[in-house]
């Protein structure tokens, strides 16, 4: 098994992911507030069983793993507002 963390560089502490169930059976998933992947039928169902009695951490992996192309740390940011 491996030891190593999956979120190494603390990207997900920040809560950048969120997800809306949508009436159809659809799940929306979004990165920074931009939709990057909608899940459909047992991927969509598998998701919502996965997530709902996880924690915001562990909620934040599971909707990374869901995107798929989180892993590489080549996302981009949007500018600071500041």
């Amino acid at each position: 098994m491996d030891d190593k963390p999956e979120d190494q560089r603390g990207k997900l502490n920040d809560e950048v992911f969120s997800y809306q169930p949508t009436k159809d059976r659809r799940v929306l998933i979004y990165w920074t507030n931009k939709l990057v992947i909608t899940l459909k039928g047992d991927k969509a169902e598998r998701f919502l069983r996965q997530i709902a009695d996880a924690d915001d951490h562990t909620a934040q992996l599971i909707m990374a793993k869901a995107t798929g192309n989180f892993k590489r740390g080549n996302e981009r940011h949007p500018p600071d507002p500041g």
